[in-house]
């Protein structure tokens, strides 16, 4: 006998009866087991993103609608008219920790939950308090220790980084290998949150995360200024509101293109199911800050993305190329603003959601509006 095995049994396979998150393809093994059970119940994977699975069903008045279930290894969200049934059905095969059939409060980290407007409507929200509140505890427990000289994060913090601040050319000492795998692992957190909904953070996250492989302190220092704020501004939430919203289709203006481009048209995907439900509207706002870096000259391109009235994309990131005009970092943002919307358009067409109209695009730069607008435009 060997480790606890007869040697008769070696060089068979052994069968392991739960999943186990330490064998490297676990995760991948359960969700393929998951999708084949899934399908028998009538579920269909999403092209545009596998973990999203949906079913035709219909409301007592006979409308047809597609319910969804997204899973994340084995932390499952059903969305739909009655989710309860969908949760038991999926119980009838699978084995469910007690009371774990509710309705969602937590996701991810996320908490979940309903939000209701002065006329009485409802819509969910979204929101990494919780979250966040763990993790400002972990940081002022590592503070405590008296590592980084001083013993708690600063008080009275009104912004999520110093004002004036350019980490860029921060010329503060360079951190040793451990205060560095520490500061990877509080960015690692940050950028979390700010999936979580926090758009306020955003940018400065954004910032701060181009120091992974050699970051200083100074730039330590900044990142415990926005725990900080965090911890000054931690109740935010996101409320996805569904309400259409009121725009003035007068507010843009109207070009043939038809001279310059005569076939063109939007590629809709061949294979996209049926659309059902009402239909969403899209709009964006974008925005470039010219050459925000000081080091490189690069500007930074920042985006929000609604479906009617609540934000889904939210995207900060330095540009790859060096502008000479703020009218050149504008219209970098603007490309990388229509890749998002030509992905996300695709996704919710794949996804069985009707789309209304065209997306509208608000930007700030009226040579950019004019040369995105007027064919005639150089």
């Amino acid at each position: 006998e060997e480790n606890g095995f007869p040697s008769e049994q070696d060089g068979r396979p052994c069968i392991i009866v739960r999943a186990l998150y330490g064998l490297p393809i676990a995760g991948a093994s359960f969700r393929a087991y998951l999708t084949k059970h899934l399908r028998q119940l009538g579920y269909t994977s999403c092209k545009a993103d596998p973990d999203v699975h949906m079913r035709e069903e219909v409301k007592e008045d006979g409308t047809r609608y597609w319910a969804y279930l997204i899973a994340y290894v084995d932390d499952i969200l059903c969305c739909g008219m009655d989710p309860r049934r969908q949760l038991e059905s999926i119980e009838q095969r699978f084995t469910l920790k007690d009371g774990t059939i509710e309705e969602p409060t937590l996701y991810l980290g996320a908490d979940i939950g309903k939000h209701y407007f002065p006329d009485g409507t409802m819509a969910w929200s979204m929101s990494s308090t919780k979250y966040t509140a763990k993790a400002i505890a972990a940081v002022e427990q590592e503070l405590g220790t008296e590592r980084f000289g001083f013993k708690c994060l600063p008080k009275g913090v009104k912004t999520p980084i110093t004002n004036d601040y350019r980490p860029e050319i921060d010329a503060t000492e360079e951190l040793d290998s451990s205060d560095q795998t520490y500061y990877q692992g509080l960015i690692g957190i940050l950028r979390w949150i700010c999936e979580l909904g926090r758009l306020d953070i955003v940018m400065p996250v954004s910032l701060m995360s181009r120091y992974l492989a050699q970051a200083r302190r100074g730039h330590l220092n900044q990142v415990f200024h926005l725990f900080a704020y965090l911890k000054q501004h931690g109740r935010s939430k996101l409320v996805f509101d569904a309400s259409s919203p009121v725009i003035s289709e007068e507010r843009f203006m109207t070009c043939d293109w038809e001279e310059f481009y005569p076939e063109a048209k939007e590629v809709l995907p061949p294979d996209a199911p049926e659309a059902l439900g009402s239909a969403v509207a899209m709009g964006c706002f974008v925005d470039a800050d010219f050459a925000g870096c000081k080091a490189t000259r690069r500007s930074h391109t920042g985006v929000i993305v609604f479906l009617n009235n609540a934000p889904i994309v939210w995207f900060s990131k330095r540009q790859a190329t060096v502008e000479t005009s703020t009218f050149g970092s504008e219209i970098v943002a603007m490309r990388i603003v229509i890749e998002l919307v030509e992905g996300l358009r695709y996704k919710l067409r794949m996804m069985g959601v009707p789309i209304a109209g065209s997306t509208n695009v608000y930007c700030d730069n009226d040579s950019v509006v004019q040369n995105v607008t007027r064919p005639e435009s150089p």
